[in-house]
């Protein structure tokens, strides 16, 4: 039975195409925000990264009322690595708005998100975003849709999609460009014309699939998705299907609808709708809430596996629980655990050593939120250079493999494809727009990427735009180069003085500050050549008179290079570790004494011998 009162849909778009900001214009024009009442841009980036990031890291969902009907709306994040946040969020809707920039056209992750959609046979609305822009090319980006649905393998009914046209900051969809309309109304009435209700049945006994898991202090965990069968009642019990059992006699706590960006306590939920429920612990994701007498669980979430691992381990170095409040093995185990309940494409493995454990991931830019969000947080831990995972099949190591996008000025394009030929990129093709930019396609083993992305902003000055998306498994492309320079490493504890930082200006580029406390094996800025080099930083310059005492004070030193979270983890070798803290960045050696790492590189040169 087709429930006419909702229509579930999901907003899916590359990075910066302007989902959130449409979300923003419906929740605004369908009354859910009164016309006096101050709402932030990007309401529905809530986390403080993502408003500072510009990007949609969580999935969310929102409702808002438009003639009777109760349009649910799930904001999906547009990069690959948030893939795992894509596919649950496609398990909640009937049909997808996707959103296209009139300029840029389909990328990398319009790709990845529209071919998780067709996986999953949903109608797709296009939507062509941005038609103000100056440089809006919108018949050539409608076609390349097309082309893009035909890659894809869609059928003749997927490539039949509606198409509207919308600047969703200023809040105006038309039904064809040029047209009368003053506001979202035409995508409104497209929307509900163009998806169905949910298909459920309400005498069917009760089956709801966990989607997504919030927390609340008063209530503990909510469990968040869409009820696709029967009905769920405050004072009756059920049953919650695990991996591994199932367990009754469960009793809710709270039901909840969203109305807006908040939930409604009610006292039943109907199918078809996006509920939320507390009262029940101890959920994941995937876990089914269903009828206590007869059971039946839902088939599981499943994602695309982790192609990328880092290592976490408890601080150990000489300033180990002087600026985190979260310090312990057992603290970081647990803050971990916490994160995979609610990230489906996250993995976290214990090692043989108790300190040190393994986290799973789909990319850098993952890992990365998850060690700023737990930074912020209070925790203090160190973390390893970002590692592929390999699998083995017939006596062959696979690596991941990935589609490189390119979009650079031409000129760049020389020094741009040496490096990627060294980094084991094939190019697959080219394409000259005749507008002095040029696009290129490779496909490269993921390790190659690794550090990659801070040379190629350097080498284009800032200007050109990168894009992966994971294509396969392949045999091992063999070694791979990584850091060309050695790095400058400090060989005892101390101050930083501007003598010794003045002495090492033609050695290479500094990354601490005057008076910066450094300790022994921390690596404190890169070398201008190959090899590492350790140094006295903290050596000051002997006095013998009044006038040298002085005279130190005329010098004007260079600025030291202060790099962000993304840029250590792109850095640091494998030999090195990067130490978190709620305040600072450090890199170090994993062996910090010099004559045990001198020891151990003769070794290793011995048996490679």
């Amino acid at each position: 039975m087709k429930k006419d009162n909702f229509r579930n849909i999901a907003i899916i778009a590359h990075v910066d195409h302007g989902k959130t900001t449409l979300v923003d214009g419906l929740l605004h024009q369908s009354g859910t925000f009164q016309s006096h009442q101050t709402v932030s841009d990007r309401v529905m980036d809530s986390m403080d990264l993502e408003k500072e990031r510009g990007i949609t890291i969580t999935a969310k969902n929102t409702a808002i009322l438009y003639k009777d009907i109760k349009i649910n709306i799930v904001d999906t994040p547009g990069h690959a690595d948030f893939g795992g946040e894509v596919e649950r969020s496609l398990n909640l809707v009937d049909g997808v708005l996707l959103l296209v920039d009139s300029s840029e056209g389909p990328l990398p992750q319009t790709r990845f998100v529209l071919h998780k959609a067709l996986l999953k046979n949903l109608p797709v609305i296009l939507v062509i975003n941005k038609i103000d822009r100056s440089d809006a090319r919108v018949e050539e980006v409608v076609n390349e849709v097309y082309d893009l649905f035909i890659d894809l393998d869609a059928n003749d009914e997927q490539i039949d999609f509606p198409i509207i046209y919308t600047n969703a900051k200023d809040g105006l969809a038309h039904n064809e460009i040029g047209d009368s309309s003053t506001d979202l109304e035409p995508l409104f009435e497209l929307i509900i014309n163009t998806f169905s209700g949910p298909d459920v049945d309400e005498n069917q006994s009760t089956q709801f699939l966990i989607n997504n898991i919030g927390y609340d202090s008063y209530v503990g965990q909510i469990s968040i998705g869409r009820l696709n069968n029967g009905a769920i009642e405050l004072n009756k019990q059920y049953a919650l299907c695990a991996a591994d059992k199932i367990h009754h006699n469960k009793k809710l706590s709270a039901c909840y609808t969203f109305d807006g960006l908040k939930k409604v306590k009610v006292d039943k939920l109907e199918a078809g709708d996006i509920i939320a429920l507390a009262g029940i612990e101890n959920i994941k994701i995937g876990d089914t809430i269903a009828c206590n007498e007869n059971p039946e669980p839902l088939p599981r979430i499943e994602i695309d596996e982790p192609t990328v691992s880092m290592f976490f381990h408890v601080n150990n170095g000489p300033f180990a629980g002087k600026e985190g409040k979260f310090l312990t093995s057992r603290n970081i185990r647990e803050r971990l655990q916490k994160e995979i309940l609610g990230n489906v494409s996250l993995r976290v493995n214990d090692t043989n050593q108790t300190d040190i454990f393994e986290v799973c991931g789909r990319g850098e830019l993952q890992m990365a939120i998850l060690i700023e969000t737990m930074r912020r947080e209070g925790y203090e831990f160190m973390v390893s250079k970002p590692q592929v995972i390999t699998k083995e099949e017939e006596g062959k190591v696979l690596e991941p493999v990935e589609n490189l996008f390119l979009d650079l000025n031409e000129n760049h394009v020389g020094v741009i494809t040496e490096k990627l030929a060294k980094r084991k990129g094939r190019m697959v093709n080219l394409q000259n727009n005749g507008h002095g930019r040029v696009m290129l396609d490779f496909k490269i083993p993921s390790r190659g990427l690794i550090g990659f992305r801070s040379e190629f902003l350097t080498d284009t000055k800032g200007s050109g735009i990168m894009n992966t998306l994971f294509d396969s498994y392949a045999p091992w492309f063999g070694e791979i180069p990584q850091r060309n320079n050695g790095v400058i490493i400090a060989d005892r504890s101390g101050k930083v003085t501007p003598y010794a930082s003045l002495a090492m200006a033609d050695r290479g580029e500094l990354f601490v500050n005057i008076n910066t406390e450094v300790y022994k094996g921390m690596v404190i800025g890169e070398r201008n050549r190959t090899g590492d080099l350790d140094v006295n930083i903290v050596r000051e310059k002997k006095l013998t008179n009044v006038r040298s005492a002085t005279k130190d004070s005329t010098v004007v030193l260079r600025p030291p290079q202060n790099l962000s979270l993304d840029q250590c983890i792109e850095f640091i070798a494998e030999d090195e570790l990067l130490e978190v803290t709620p305040e600072n960045l450090r890199m170090r050696k994993m062996e910090l004494d010099i004559n045990k790492r001198m020891a151990k590189k003769s070794k290793n040169k011995k048996g490679q011998a």
